[in-house]
């Protein structure tokens, strides 16, 4: 390799570039939660409006992803990495400017197909330019800045929309994105997958499928369990995602083959990531409005009291990445996932109208040490459970299986809030939010169960052995541009 590809695939460069833009990434799913006030105050706009918000985005994420990292694998991780983050910067300069809720609506749509190009070829990126024995390090602290994104959303959202204007939640991303951009196209060495093909049959199957039962979820509080528009959503839905899953099975070349999911390591990290993802974000969504409307805590002042839980991945996931060079991913994840639930249903222990800051202050730890544990880990296992030239494919499909249990997370907690409490008091929102914390924690806790299932480590076998060795072979080319 000459000098000009090395200095462009710097392994420290390439951390902070794909940290950066994964965070970005990240952020945007949870961030409009505590500015959904003002932003009905200043469009407009019913609460379904409001839901879609959140979920045009997190939609368009998922069910792009695995499109995305074909791209990638097909014309260039650098090159489609660029152009999903000049797409994402744009997008989020025409959500800040959006006149009315439909345009703030379909540029947040237009956000997650950016967001969908980029965030799987971080990982492929950041695995081209980081030795192999290093690697768990460096998913440890793109973990630790992703989880934080994820889970600082409410907190960056709710300060900034209180001290500035719900706009600057969406400003943010631009002076970002706009200095990442010439940073990436220098210091980024080019990739290639090997014989990716796109499809799209499995494209829209998948997109068909998730909206319709993400539809169906949320319009079934409004509509009726039993409506026509919410059953023909779930049906349409379930029908198109088994179209999916047969057409993963016999096409030739299939967005998502599921021969991946022979493999024990690659199942079990991706039910466990989607269980995980179910029970926090709606844990989340809930709770971030709990704090402000039941606790009266303010927007900055409620994100600040959620630190122990959205900080502890920045300090906590380096370690667990270097644990889980070790040691190996499962019993880190496992770990995580147990003490996400333990924390969830402490929080279901503890909620009332009136609850102290001392009584809650046990859960948030004990969660953000459960989140942390999982995100580094969780990554390495991936990215090692495939062959280097499947990692853009399979790092799409860990994401996508994510976002959907995102959006899956808040469709049904907060349907589950909705059918047992409501708005109407302090009471009335407890009441709703207990039964919702107990399922979130009961998701979160079958990912543990399932992470089990990932085969560990053999005695004196070194750190992802295999891919390490399949990393250095011709099937990963570095390409200098």
């Amino acid at each position: 390799m000459n000098q000009p590809s090395a200095r462009r695939g710097s392994a420290a460069w390439a951390l902070v570039i794909t940290s950066v833009a994964g965070f970005m990434a990240a952020l945007d799913n949870l961030v409009v939660t505590t500015a959904l006030p003002s932003i009905r105050e200043d469009l407009g706009g019913a609460l379904h409006d409001l839901e879609w918000t959140v979920s045009a985005y997190t939609l368009t994420f998922a069910v792009l992803l695995m499109f995305g990292a074909a791209l990638g694998d097909r014309f260039g991780r650098r090159r489609l990495f660029l152009a999903g983050l000049a797409v994402f910067t744009g997008a989020s300069a025409a959500a800040a400017l959006a006149p009315g809720i439909d345009a703030l609506i379909a540029a947040r749509a237009v956000q997650g197909v950016g967001a969908a190009i980029m965030m799987p070829l971080t990982l492929t990126l950041l695995t081209a330019a980081v030795p192999a024995a290093r690697r768990g390090m460096a998913y440890g602290i793109w973990g630790a800045v992703n989880g934080l994104a994820v889970a600082s959303g409410p907190l960056i959202g709710g300060s900034l929309t209180e001290h500035v204007s719900w706009q600057w939640i969406f400003w943010l991303n631009v002076p970002l994105g706009l200095a990442l951009l010439p940073l990436a196209r220098l210091r980024l060495a080019e990739s290639f997958g090997t014989g990716a093909r796109l499809d799209a049959v499995g494209t829209l199957l998948a997109s068909g499928g998730l909206f319709g039962i993400v539809y169906g979820l949320i319009r079934g509080p409004i509509d009726g369990w039993t409506g026509a528009t919410v059953l023909t959503g779930l049906i349409a839905g379930g029908a198109l995602l088994a179209g999916f899953v047969h057409h993963g099975i016999r096409a030739k070349a299939p967005m998502l083959p599921m021969r991946l999911f022979r493999s024990r390591a690659f199942s079990g990290i991706n039910a466990a990531s989607l269980l995980m993802f179910l029970g926090m974000f709606g844990s989340i969504f809930l709770l971030s409005q709990y704090m402000q409307g039941v606790l009266g805590y303010s927007p900055t002042e409620a994100g600040l009291r959620m630190l122990p839980w959205t900080g502890m991945p920045m300090i906590v996931a380096p370690i667990a990445g270097y644990l889980s060079d070790r040691i190996g991913g499962r019993p880190v994840v496992a770990a995580g996932l147990a003490l996400q639930a333990l924390g969830l249903a402490w929080f279901a222990l503890v909620v009332t109208p009136d609850v102290s800051y001392a009584a809650q202050l046990p859960a948030l730890i004990v969660s953000g040490i459960g989140m942390a544990l999982y995100f580094a880990p969780a990554a390495n296992l991936v990215m090692s459970s495939v062959r280097p030239s499947e990692q853009g494919i399979a790092s799409g499909a860990n994401n996508a299986l994510r976002e959907v249990g995102g959006a899956l997370g808040v469709a049904v907690m907060a349907s589950i809030f909705a059918a047992q409490g409501g708005y109407g008091s302090a009471r009335q929102f407890v009441d709703g939010l207990e039964p919702a914390l107990w399922v979130g924690a009961g998701m979160v806790a079958l990912g543990a169960v399932a992470s089990l299932f990932i085969p560990g480590r053999k005695a004196g076998e070194r750190p992802d052995a295999s891919s390490a060795e399949a990393a250095e072979s011709e099937e990963h080319r570095l390409i200098p541009a």
